[in-house]
């Protein structure tokens, strides 16, 4: 009997991707995949069953199938259809707590993988230059999507101590980008012009599509040899990008603002519909995140295909050309700095003329 494998969330594109893989894996026999809409794209065969993970119903349904694996994928920061951020808490705090309390109950779940995010750590000026997965946050999240996660964390952790039978792994995934990401920071970078915090170039880590999926097929199957799968784990690619590199890379000019007048305009990007930009997104375009992955690739035994900027870079080949094309903008400082080093010769050769 190969598993039985219950997947939130599936209306969006990565929850559509886990169920289609994991259609094609020989170790699982049936899928199951759950949300409140109806999914636009193919699950490749997968059985799908309308139900709210806010509604005590989530539990008849782990009951009807003997659901022994429990992929927990709708914690999002953006609304899907109506309801906006009301919604979307209610979702990843109340949707979680109500799956919690059905696997809790459940007889025949084993195995629980939660997708959770790096923003857990917040964004501060005083942050230690890397975080490990025990490293305690300066500023904890006050808001928004990540106060949301830390809320979700918490019942995790309380549901693992009830259940030491269940194994529970937590995957705190840095900002996930690739061709069809759908997250507020892709938004972000989807601007005609980037906005910036003058006088501050955060580091950013950012971990591909393709590798999440990878990652999260390790974490719900038994650990394999020299491994364990089960704890909380980063995930990252290799390496940071600073925040205008990134603009550089996207051909975008960037727009820096005064610390005291990004809040404005993140009200104002809010008000046209035109991005996300929260107060924990403006933090983590201030002050940055970078985190240690070596509980990914020595315990969980994970290795990314991306790294951070290939990651990066892949997104970027998604996107129409910006404003300054990279291409063009290396040729024009090429050709400035042949010219200032022209102009370099000809003053020194004048020099010495003169002497």
């Amino acid at each position: 009997m190969g598993k039985v494998v219950l997947v939130t969330g599936v209306a969006r594109q990565l929850g559509g991707r886990l169920v289609r893989r994991l259609r094609r894996d020989p170790e699982v026999e049936r899928v199951i995949g759950v949300d409140v809409v109806e999914p636009a794209h193919d699950l490749g065969g997968a059985e799908f069953v309308h139900a709210d993970v806010r509604r005590p119903a989530i539990g008849r349904v782990l009951a009807e199938h003997a659901v022994d694996t429990v992929v927990h994928l709708d914690v999002t920061g953006t609304p899907l259809g109506a309801g906006g951020r009301t919604a979307v808490k209610e979702t990843n705090v109340i949707g979680t707590l109500q799956l919690l309390g059905a696997c809790q109950k459940s007889s025949t779940v084993r195995r629980l993988v939660i997708k959770s995010s790096t923003s857990v750590y917040g964004s501060a000026p005083r942050d230690p230059a890397v975080f490990t997965e025990t490293t305690p946050p300066k500023s904890l999240p006050s808001g928004g999507f990540a106060k949301d996660l830390v809320e979700v964390e918490g019942y995790v952790r309380g549901f693992a101590r009830r259940r030491p039978d269940v194994a529970v792994c937590v995957l705190r995934f840095a900002n996930i980008l690739g061709p069809r990401a759908d997250s507020p920071l892709a938004e972000f970078f989807s601007l005609p012009v980037v906005p910036t915090v003058f006088g501050y170039d955060p580091r950013l880590q950012f971990v591909h599509e393709d590798d999440v999926i990878d990652v999260l097929g390790i974490a719900l199957h038994e650990p394999r040899r020299a491994t364990l799968n089960s704890g909380t784990f980063n995930v990252a690619g290799d390496g940071v990008l600073l925040l205008s590199q990134c603009a550089r890379r996207l051909g975008r000019p960037t727009l820096p603002v005064l610390l005291p007048a990004v809040t404005w305009v993140g009200s104002a990007l809010r008000a046209v519909g035109v991005t996300d930009f929260s107060p924990e997104q403006i933090r983590l375009l201030t002050h940055g995140r970078v985190v240690s992955t070596v509980q990914m690739r020595e315990t969980l035994g994970f290795e990314p295909s991306f790294t951070t900027a290939e990651a990066f870079a892949d997104f970027a080949r998604s996107r129409p050309p910006g404003l300054l094309p990279p291409k063009t903008l290396a040729g024009a400082v090429d050709r400035v700095e042949a010219s200032l080093g022209g102009a370099g010769r000809r003053a020194r050769s004048g020099a010495g003329e003169g002497a």
